[in-house]
């Protein structure tokens, strides 16, 4: 199916790479994750389910709504979007990317619910496709409702075992239950996956150093900054990480960074139930904030 890649989300998110498609960190919920920020492709005159038949008048006008669709939800328009593709719905109600995109603006909203029940709808539609799993498990992680995203990000690999997102994904919600070596090994398999996943680099660095690994979870963060020297997060933690560790020069110097790139690295509420970096590397940042400010 044609995926048309998009970034559904604020000025608070930070875009990442996996796969080909745009990723978003959705950095306003209780929870950090990567969800697809992805738009399916909508049938036109050409449903991927067969509905009555369409007038020409009736095919302009799915044209028109598709169009205004993409575009408010492109531009962060949400209940723009969400307005345009429920109208889409009464043409097209059989049509599981419709479901799925008013999902996604719905999410973006933190209408969880009620995206919920669009994710779920075009999973009754489309149930061998894996996006909608992978979106609704990633609303379900922003309700930290981990189990039933861990479900979710489960059928994904089931039908996709090479889906990045869904390890990252899934690594988050294990961690939201304190399974570390589970989430670990998760966030490795998806950097793996796709060498230019950074945040999941990144998130196997932290799940490292809260499992005690210091020297790995340096290294792993050393190697992020290398690559994506303008990634705040990676710098941040490799900020908290140094300090602890008793390599305060450096540590200061990723600051300067971080600082230039990202301001919400100050504050540790938003670092430890936004963001939600491990305990043992917020508790590391604390420390920076406290004694090397």
């Amino acid at each position: 199916m044609d995926l048309k890649p998009m970034d559904l989300l604020s000025e608070n998110a930070m875009d990442v790479t996996a796969g080909g498609r745009r990723w978003a960190w959705l950095g306003r919920c209780c929870a950090v994750l990567v969800m697809t920020a992805v738009l399916w492709a909508v049938g036109l005159a050409a449903p991927a389910i067969a509905t009555p038949a369409l007038s020409d008048q009736d095919i302009q006008a799915i044209a028109t709504l598709r169009q205004q669709a993409f575009a408010a939800s492109q531009t962060g328009q949400y209940p723009q979007a969400e307005e345009y593709w429920g109208e889409l719905l009464d043409y097209l109600p059989e049509e599981a990317a419709i479901w799925s995109n008013r999902g996604l603006v719905r999410a973006s909203q933190l209408h969880l619910d009620e995206a919920i029940a669009d994710y779920t709808q075009a999973i009754v539609l489309a149930p061998n496709v894996p996006d909608p799993y992978l979106n609704r498990g990633a609303a379900y992680e922003m309700q930290q409702a981990w189990d039933a995203a861990i479900a979710d990000y489960n059928q994904v690999l089931a039908l996709d075992p090479e889906e990045a997102g869904a390890y990252n994904n899934r690594g988050n919600a294990e961690a939201g239950l304190g399974d570390w070596p589970a989430a670990i090994a998760d966030y490795q398999q998806a950097a793996d996956l796709d060498p230019d996943f950074a945040l999941a680099r990144v998130n196997y660095g932290l799940a490292l150093y809260q499992a005690g690994d210091t020297a790995q979870a340096i290294k792993t963060l050393r190697s992020v900054v290398r690559r994506y020297p303008n990634f705040p997060d990676a710098r941040a933690a490799l900020t908290a990480a140094l300090w602890v560790d008793g390599q305060q020069g450096e540590a200061e110097s990723h600051w300067v960074a971080v600082s230039g790139l990202d301001q919400r690295y100050r504050d540790l509420d938003w670092l430890r139930h936004i963001r939600r970096w491990p305990p043992a590397v917020a508790d590391a940042m604390a420390q920076f904030l406290t004694l090397g400010q």
